[in-house]
């Protein structure tokens, strides 16, 4: 199997963070897997996060992406997220221009203090392929659906229909 990778720049923001690291786990977010889908974000600090409390988890090093069809998905761990630790706005989107620090927001939504501890994997981040769009402007579609301008839940009222019309 031949895996392609896209190059991405990573630049440490804390000196210390080597120093500080456990010798077996990461600094630089790193797939866990072949064959996992996301890459693993630590935090570079150590917190006790009270229910309902929230807080920009710091991970001590910057990316650019560069190229502008890639932009990296911010996802939760569903480790964290069965003890009720989300992030705090579900998903974050990287740019492939921003080259800021990857900071993580996360929530305490339960009921007991959670310690999230310096070097723990808090989030993932997937790799996506970006399609940026142009708008055309019209009167009408260029082709109607079966949908047309069904909403929220439209699709389950109009198989109901369907299933209510062939008895």
């Amino acid at each position: 199997m031949i895996k392609s990778f896209a190059k991405v720049e990573v630049k440490l923001l804390d000196s210390t963070l080597p120093d500080r690291m456990d010798p077996e786990q990461e600094i630089l977010p790193d797939y866990a897997t072949l064959g996992a889908a996301g890459l693993d974000l630590r935090s570079s600090e150590g917190l006790i996060l009270k229910p309902g409390q929230s807080h920009k988890f710091h991970t001590g090093i910057a990316i650019y992406i560069g190229d502008m069809n890639i932009c990296g998905l911010l996802v939760p761990r569903s480790s964290l997220g069965i003890k009720k630790i989300h992030l705090t706005n579900t998903l974050g989107i990287i740019d492939s221009d921003y080259q800021g620090e990857l900071l993580i927001p996360l929530t305490n939504n339960g009921d007991e203090p959670y310690h999230v501890e310096f070097g723990q994997r808090i989030a993932q981040m997937v790799m996506l392929p970006v399609i940026q769009v142009q708008w055309e402007a019209v009167l009408d579609f260029s082709a109607p659906t079966q949908r047309c301008e069904g909403g929220f839940g439209s699709q389950e009222k109009h198989n109901e229909d369907i299933h209510t019309h062939k008895r």
